[in-house]
């Protein structure tokens, strides 16, 4: 049995997100409101901190330096206002949180790159239904067999 709680927790959440780790170069497209009107805005940058993954308030931290100025947002990834996240580059990191790379400028502040499948990070299944997977399973089945 759940705690009211829990159940409060579980209605706000997305149904599936995109594993972001610490070390990861994201693209967040986030909805801005301005006024009556509404837009997709992208903040691309190094993902330096991720915080309680498991739980419905789950945030990552993405710097990247703008105009000689680092700049770092917070982002809630359970948040409908972050439409989506993409995963654009995964490095090699040792640690969770990688607050030693504000010091960094320059060739210093490159992290080495680790081969990955792209497509297979960035896909977000769909929840399928179990009745309406079994009728589907029976459909292509019928299918085959003529």
């Amino acid at each position: 049995m759940e705690s009211v709680i829990q159940q409060i927790n579980q209605k706000y959440r997305k149904a599936q997100v995109v594993d972001v780790r610490s070390g990861d170069t994201v693209k967040v497209h986030q909805r801005i409101k301005e006024g009556s009107k509404e837009r997709i805005q992208i903040f691309q940058g190094l993902v330096i901190r991720t915080d309680r993954k498991d739980s419905h308030t789950s945030r990552i931290t993405v710097r990247r330096i703008a105009s000689g100025v680092g700049v770092e947002k917070s982002f809630m990834l359970h948040s409908p206002l972050v439409a989506k996240i993409e995963v654009t580059k995964r490095s090699k990191v040792r640690r969770n949180y990688l607050t030693y790379m504000r010091e960094r400028t320059g060739k210093s502040a490159r992290l080495i790159g680790r081969a990955f499948d792209q497509e297979a990070v960035n896909a977000i299944p769909e929840p399928v239904k179990e009745a309406t997977a079994s009728t589907d399973d029976e459909a292509t089945d019928t299918e085959t067999e003529a």
